[in-house]
């Protein structure tokens, strides 16, 4: 669908894209800016994606759905995107004075599984929670340990121009050298760097830094650590920062458009990530930096120590205590979308409630529309669908005002349910046009399905389980048991084919 109303959009409505002025919030600069890609038409994106030692939390889904809107928002006002998504599988330290917090390490002893194990169960968790909130795959997602060759290479362009330094077989980024040579360190958060030392806490394992606020490039691997690789310096593994700025390099090039990631990400990992740019290449690595604010729940902080804290699907199952009923994956992408990326949101049982209801009246009027014939013989519209359609581009190039955008989306449904009524008119030509454009602001650029296409999914889902067993009959050559899900199938309306490529199925 979405490449279909793309194309729609593209070449009925050229003139709005070429009086098109993209404006976004720059996170470098503090201010929204007119968007210039660097090559015309074509963007690279680059947007940090999930630590795979755990599920994949509330809040990471709003950041990974907000950037979704956003990829999908460009290729609708026509840019063609290389989306970069990284899965961070190795090195993440949140503490540079000690190995032993490195996140896998942790739960892998924690399950009692090899730390890739935990990386393959969580990185499989993820892809099939945003599948749920209908997310986009990227155009490419590399991960940390992909890329190691690529992260040695830039660990050793660092030192080899003087801004790394090996110790004790650890390598370190010397931020007052970075400083020394007329850079700052401290520019995309706006940080003072004698402050940062000045309130730095002395930690046990900084000894073997020049100074407090150095990082991490690689690591030496004690000889009890798992996950190592061999390296000028010794047995050892990468620094959490690095990944990003090697993979984003070799995909998109030493600079590129746009980065993206959550608020909690701006300092340090970001800001590490713009002083290894400038270090490695000379230039500014990214030109729009943007974040996503953080997610609360009733007012609060959600935290697992507070208890104020509840997965993806406990949300979508109903299974909790702080909603009282379950919500489909559309209704909270909805609600998420009612705020705007760079805004705090606040979910509640409330809130989710009238996002329901919200997001019911909308699809409502999107079935009229979709299921009702224009009126013949009908002229001119008492709707003016040209000013409508300015001011959905208006906020979508207002740096993706999706609530705005929303808002007006509802002044379409009014207009519907008073047409239906007979209070209002459209013509033959805007009826169609309106159909077109509504159907893909509503499931091309917000991202939102119908209930009725979620339970296809369902039903793909457990037709896949039910072919499974019958596979598993049939080596067993339990003939009757495989016979018994074909024939029960088939009386449902539904013919499983059995074929080179294997089994599939067809409704009948």
């Amino acid at each position: 669908m979405l490449i279909f109303y793309i194309n729609y959009l593209i070449i009925y409505n050229l003139s709005f894209i070429e009086n098109m002025q993209l404006k976004i919030y720059n996170s470098l600069s503090g201010e929204k800016e007119v968007f210039q890609p660097l090559l015309e038409g074509n963007i690279g994106m680059y947007v940090c994606g999930p630590t795979v030692y755990s599920n994949v939390h509330l809040g990471n889904v709003r950041t990974f759905l907000s950037f979704d809107f956003i990829y999908r928002s460009l290729q609708f006002l026509g840019y063609k995107v290389r989306y970069v998504r990284n899965i961070t599988d190795a090195g993440h330290l949140t503490d540079d004075g000690d190995i032993n917090n490195d996140r896998f390490i942790k739960q892998s002893r924690l399950e009692k599984l090899e730390p890739m194990e935990i990386v393959q169960k969580y990185t499989v968790d993820f892809h099939e929670v945003l599948k749920k909130f209908n997310l986009l795959p990227p155009t490419i997602e590399p991960t940390a340990t992909g890329h190691i060759i690529e992260q040695l290479e830039l660990t050793k362009l660092l030192v080899d121009k003087g801004f790394a330094y090996e110790s004790n077989g650890s390598v370190y980024f010397d931020v007052l050298e970075y400083n020394a040579r007329g850079l700052n360190y401290g520019e995309l958060s706006h940080r003072n760097i004698e402050e940062l030392f000045a309130n730095t806490r002395d930690l046990d394992g900084q000894g073997e830094k020049k100074n407090p606020q150095d990082f991490a490039l690689w690591k030496k691997a004690s000889p009890e650590h798992i996950m190592k690789w061999p390296s000028p310096w010794g047995e050892g593994f990468p620094g959490w920062h690095l990944e990003c700025t090697a993979m984003s390099t070799k995909y998109l090039g030493d600079q590129f458009d746009i980065h993206g990631g959550g608020m909690d990400l701006k300092f340090p990992h970001h800001e590490c990530e713009i002083a290894q740019g400038k270090a490695c290449n000379g230039v500014e690595p990214v030109k729009y930096w943007m974040h996503a604010n953080m997610l609360t729940m009733n007012g609060q902080r959600m935290s697992k120590s507070t208890g104020n804290y509840i997965l993806p699907m406990q949300l979508i199952t109903g299974n909790n205590d702080f909603f009282e009923k379950a919500f489909h994956p559309s209704v909270l992408r909805f609600c998420f979308l009612q705020a705007h990326y760079r805004s705090v949101l606040d979910i509640s049982n409330d809130a989710m409630l009238a996002s329901e209801k919200g997001f019911n009246r909308l699809m409502e009027a999107v079935r009229i529309l979709n299921t009702e014939s224009a009126v013949e013989g009908i002229e001119t519209s008492s709707f003016d669908l040209k000013a409508w359609k300015e001011k959905v581009y208006d906020a979508l190039t207002d740096d993706f005002n999706s609530p705005v955008l929303i808002s007006h989306l509802f002044e379409v449904v009014k207009f519907i349910s008073a047409s239906k009524l007979g209070k209002e008119s459209i013509s033959t030509s805007d009826f169609e046009d309106l159909k077109q454009f509504l159907n893909a602001i509503v499931f091309d650029v917000l991202g939102l399905q119908t209930i009725e296409d979620s339970n296809n999914d369902k039903l793909d889902q457990t037709l896949q389980v039910l072919i499974e067993l019958r596979n598993q009959a049939r080596k067993a050559k339990n003939w009757d048991l495989s016979d018994q899900i074909r024939g029960q199938l088939l009386e449902k309306g539904i013919e499983l084919k059995d074929g080179r490529e294997g089994t599939t199925y067809q409704l009948i």
